[in-house]
């Protein structure tokens, strides 16, 4: 099980990226979103749902297998984080490229209390500094969405 956790939670390699692996894995998650931006909203909420528990336990795998709290090769955190910011945004190509700086940016800051929430244990904390960062973006996102041009 560590093996599917450390593969889940580097989201099929893409955490071993040389540079920059978290942007790797909010890359992918920009992917998964253009790719799931026309279901419904319950599904779209599913969706970020399961990536977040399988994410938890796949962060936690990972933490144990690295040996470390919060490694750099983890990047489900990342996906998810990136699918919340995008969440029923309805954005397009460019509202994804906006979302995905938007994200990368407070991914990056952690302004309170995604700062905090690092140090909840495991896999949780992990996860929960992203997915406040997704809090934040998604919020941001909305916004831009009411004041930029349908489509965006």
């Amino acid at each position: 099980m560590r093996r599917l956790g450390v593969l889940i939670a580097s989201v099929g390699g893409v955490g071993y990226a040389p540079i920059a692996p978290g942007t790797a894995g909010s890359a992918v998650g920009i992917a998964a979103y253009l790719l799931t931006r026309a279901w419904s909203p319950s599904a779209q909420i599913a969706l970020l749902l399961v990536v977040t528990a399988v994410g938890i336990w796949a962060s936690t795998e990972g933490a144990r297998h690295f040996q470390k709290k919060d490694p750099g090769h983890v990047v489900v955190d990342e996906v998810a984080g990136q699918l919340l910011t995008l969440l029923l945004t309805g954005a397009g190509w460019a509202g994804a490229a906006v979302g995905f700086l938007v994200f990368r940016l407070f991914d990056i800051v952690k302004p309170w209390p995604a700062n905090r929430l690092e140090a909840l244990p495991e896999g949780l904390g992990v996860m929960a500094d992203d997915l406040m960062a997704g809090v934040y973006g998604c919020a941001v996102m909305h916004v831009l969405l009411r004041w930029l041009p349908e489509g965006f």
